[in-house]
């Protein structure tokens, strides 16, 4: 479901002034920065390329990027947004199964990248880092979103998990825009192309 809210330009309610929102909303305002030390790793610390570890580091980035792009979908150009200004709630599609189904796909692909890199220890770091990034960005985000929705968000938070995905006993469907979700997502895909490139190349000069 889909809905307009009057309130979408609330001011900030006193969960939003709390440390750990105060943080999130820091790094909100910046998270399209956080993949970037786990880009760079991989061309200091030179793992080892095997086709098994490659293969499966691949399913993880797939299925990462399947949610994101059926999560962009679902929501629009809203996640893109980086001011607390929302203008509707969002709980069809991912929505229904998991509040955060885009930064769960993130969770996949930098698992998946950090397998394909070969370095063993990068990928308990990877999710160390994703716990410690993410967990104040969500805070800051429910914040928002029970300011701007009121009870309407406090309803879907209730039925809806944070992180691991759950069934929804009842799910009304809600319109997904493939086309938006393309054009929104095609800078990330090829910054993947250009990612894998580069890994190959680093291996083949080592």
């Amino acid at each position: 479901m889909t809905s307009i809210s009057p309130t979408a330009t609330s001011p900030a309610c006193p969960a939003e002034h709390a440390p750990l929102a105060r943080v999130g909303g820091w790094l909100f305002r910046r998270r399209g920065f956080l993949p970037v030390p786990f880009i760079v790793v991989p061309f200091i610390w030179h793992g080892v390329l095997a086709q098994s570890s490659t293969a499966f580091g691949a399913l993880f980035v797939a299925f990462g990027e399947s949610l994101r792009f059926w999560g962009v979908a679902a929501a629009g150009s809203e996640t893109r947004r980086r001011s607390r200004m929302v203008t509707r709630l969002v709980t069809h599609g991912p929505f229904a199964w998991t509040r955060n189904p885009l930064y769960f796909g993130n969770f996949f692909i930098w698992t998946g990248f950090s397998v394909i890199a070969g370095i063993q220890w990068l990928l308990p770091v990877a999710v160390t880092v994703f716990a410690l990034e993410y967990t104040p960005i969500v805070r800051y985000e429910e914040a928002v979103l029970e300011t701007t929705f009121g009870d309407e968000y406090r309803r879907y938070r209730a039925r809806t998990p944070r992180w691991l995905p759950v069934a929804p006993v009842f799910e009304r469907g809600g319109p997904l825009c493939w086309r938006t979700a393309w054009r929104s997502e095609r800078s990330t895909l090829l910054q993947f192309a250009v990612l894998a490139v580069m890994l190959g190349v680093s291996q083949a000069v080592r």
